[in-house]
């Protein structure tokens, strides 16, 4: 069973009591802490959020501990880890309470072994998770096997939470077509397979909803692109990192959107920071990407992935 609970590596100021106020939750799949800390700490000062939930942090426990620890505590800030020295890692960063931390899902599977991809924490007397659902890479390959059953067990964890539970991070799917740049160019790629959609379907069936999508239903929302061939640049890109809510916490949403400004510049993630406030939005209902790229990708239909050329 992949799962360890209470085994935390915390730190910071003592933290404000539970169901606190006004909260500000971010998602950031960081692609590796050790490579983005130049970016992450002056993020956190700029952006000021309560809770972050990031992915990919690649770093052992103690190689967290000691690269972040001093900077958070400075921040107030707690932490949960779960990591592993090269691959994969998940943390919760709050400095609205951080207890009854779970490292991994029940039941879930391994590949063969366990991976670090899910932590669970109660932070503002709110059920938060981080994720880092795994990629497939093929479809029915035994990696998109292991995905689907990976999201399985996420769903059985999501029931058995209280009513007041975010689930966020890198879910490696991307909704609806809606929520990538052009369908065609995925067709035979995995993140938008009818399978994968469907396990993300029964887990929102759990009482969560998408909450950035719920604000801003229309619009072109995007939150992964691709180092390769300008992909950023020309806006082609997949809106794969999601915030999702249970009624309780969705209601109190305020605000949601992507901060595009942080995958702009020298040294990014490939993925951006998705953003929620509840209850008050210090910087206005904004959004849905902040700030909006200056012009679209071609048409549909002309662009091949750098992976299928």
């Amino acid at each position: 069973m992949d799962l360890q609970r209470r085994r935390t590596v915390s730190f910071g100021r003592t933290a404000r009591a539970a169901n606190v106020g006004a909260v500000r939750v971010a998602t950031w799949n960081v692609n590796s802490v050790k490579q983005r800390v130049p970016r992450l700490l002056p993020w956190l000062d700029e952006r000021q959020p309560d809770v972050v939930c990031l992915q990919e942090t690649k770093l052992s426990d103690d190689a967290f501990t000691e690269m972040l620890g001093a900077d958070l505590d400075e921040r107030g800030y707690e932490a949960a880890v779960y990591g592993e020295p090269r691959w994969n890692g998940v943390a919760i960063l709050s400095r609205v309470g951080l207890s009854e931390v779970e490292r991994g899902l029940p039941g879930a599977p391994g590949f063969p072994d366990p991976e670090a991809r899910a932590i669970a924490a109660t932070c503002g007397g709110i059920r938060v998770h981080s994720v880092y659902v795994p990629n497939g890479r093929e479809p029915d390959s035994d990696h998109y096997r292991y995905k689907l059953a990976w999201l399985a067990a996420l769903e059985q964890a999501v029931r058995a939470d209280p009513d007041a539970v975010i689930v966020s991070g890198d879910m490696n799917i991307a909704p609806t077509d809606s929520d990538v740049f052009d369908p065609a160019a995925y067709v035979g790629q995995t993140h938008v397979t009818g399978p994968e959609r469907a396990a993300l379907a029964s887990l929102q069936s759990a009482g969560l909803r998408d909450v950035v999508r719920e604000r801003w239903p229309d619009q072109r929302v995007f939150t992964y692109w691709d180092y390769r061939a300008g992909m950023f640049h020309q806006d082609l890109g997949m809106r794969i990192d999601l915030v999702l809510a249970t009624d309780s916490v969705a209601g109190r949403v305020r605000a949601a959107w992507v901060d595009r400004q942080a995958r702009k510049g020298t040294g990014p993630s490939d993925h951006a920071p998705v953003i929620v406030d509840l209850d008050e939005a210090p910087d206005g209902d904004i959004g849905p990407v902040v700030p909006p790229p200056s012009a679209a990708g071609g048409r549909k239909g002309s662009f091949k992935l750098p992976q299928s050329r």
